[in-house]
């Protein structure tokens, strides 16, 4: 084992979860990723002295809202006297921030503390000037949580706060908070993380860690992670651990990532669409069979193939996908752009029954399968919906 490789190990061994130890500490790009346009607005707000008392930061999970309130706090209680140098991450409020020990970066689960009472309570407590830092702030996540008595409760607090208190909402469902609340605060919409942007930040946590990578398995988890870092962060750490031997070397190969998902491997995904190119329903089905007796989630193996023909839409359709091979390319020119629109919709259908259904897993993607050849070969009387006729047959009559 080498130093470098047993550094990376005891590190690991060591921190906190991926995706805290490397939470942005700036508002740099390339730590505040895929959120340029917030990170840029709150800089300017932050140099020119216009902080707003409330915000609203919306937007997928994963994407940064709870960690750009916790930059936002820092920035404002820093001391550095160069305002546009802020957070500079040494003075002691950085400090105290950056280690959690701040008391006055007050962070709520609207979840748990949902009720009227709740919000009574809290609005007692902001009456109070913080002990520490200069600006006490409230960060409440999973806003839309609150019931509706909570946000009544809430308003006048949230309209005119005092002078060292400042809130932040962060919710997954803007639409779910009602407009009073909303237009008391400045809103910030989060944006899912680019898959470039992505792969560029899983690559720098690889090389901080030791973590040994190949290029493809890099690909496999930020695509499984769906514009969520912190997803792609815990999957990482997940493959580090699976790939990490007694000798400490850790490399995550394409076929390991599959293996420890559940993904099919890529032959599999372009076998069946070539089935389906060549009207053979029969090499389909087998197609899928072997997937099952190989022990591969079934439902994953449906999820992957409606994203594999989701990329030949594209690429038919003129768009680009940077990580599609060859073969996908050439696939995608053997559909027009309306089969390759069934076929999207034949197979998405799957994600919508099939885990409340009951059915063996398998049954729903054959007749998709069987389906999507006879919608291919122009058959009369084909199924509509071949998912929801399986779950329809299974269902007591009402």
């Amino acid at each position: 084992m080498t130093d470098s490789q047993e550094s990376g190990r005891n590190q690991r061994a060591q921190s906190s979860s991926l995706y805290r130890k490397y939470r942005p500490r700036s508002f740099d790009p390339a730590e505040l990723v895929g959120q340029e346009h917030i990170a840029r607005t709150l800089r300017n707000a932050i140099g020119l002295g216009r902080i707003a008392h409330a915000y609203l930061f919306c937007g997928p999970r994963g994407t940064g809202k709870t960690s750009t309130a916790r930059l936002l706090a820092k920035a404002v209680n820093c001391l550095d006297p160069d305002p546009w140098a802020r957070p500079c991450n040494a003075c002691t409020a950085c400090e105290a921030i950056n280690t959690g020990s701040a008391v006055d970066i007050v962070e709520i689960d609207a979840a748990s503390n949902r009720g009227v009472d709740d919000v009574r309570d809290l609005r007692e407590k902001v009456k109070y000037a913080p002990s520490q830092l200069r600006v006490k702030f409230y960060i409440i996540d999973e806003a839309h949580q609150l019931t509706r008595d909570a946000f009544n409760a809430f308003l006048k607090t949230l309209e005119e706060p005092p002078p060292h208190v400042a809130f932040v909402l962060a919710t997954t469902e803007p639409d779910k908070l009602p407009d009073t609340v909303a237009s008391r605060c400045q809103r910030f919409d989060f944006h899912r993380i680019p898959l470039s942007s992505m792969l560029a930040r899983l690559r720098w946590v690889c090389q901080q860690e030791g973590i040994e990578i190949d290029d493809d398995a890099l690909a496999l988890i930020a695509r499984q992670a769906t514009g969520s870092l912190r997803d792609a962060l815990g999957l990482l750490e997940r493959m580090a651990l699976f790939a990490e031997g007694a000798e400490g070397r850790v490399r995550i190969t394409a076929e390991a990532v599959r293996q420890a998902l559940g993904l099919s491997r890529d032959e599999r995904l372009a076998g069946l669409v070539d089935a389906l190119i060549r009207r053979n329903a029969g090499a389909g089905l087998r197609i899928i069979a072997e997937a099952a007796e190989d022990g591969e989630d079934l439902q994953q193996f449906g999820r992957q193939i409606t994203g594999y023909l989701r990329t030949l839409l594209h690429l038919r359709a003129g768009g680009r996908d940077d990580l599609a091979d060859p073969a996908a390319r050439e696939q995608a020119g053997r559909f027009s752009l309306a089969e390759l629109a069934t076929l999207v919709r034949i197979y998405s259908g799957l994600e919508l029954v099939l885990p409340r259904s009951g059915l063996d897993p398998q049954l729903p993607l054959e007749l998709a399968t069987v389906e999507a050849v006879l919608r291919l070969s122009g058959e009369p009387g084909a199924l509509a919906t071949p998912a929801r006729d399986a779950i329809d047959a299974r269902s007591p009559a009402q």
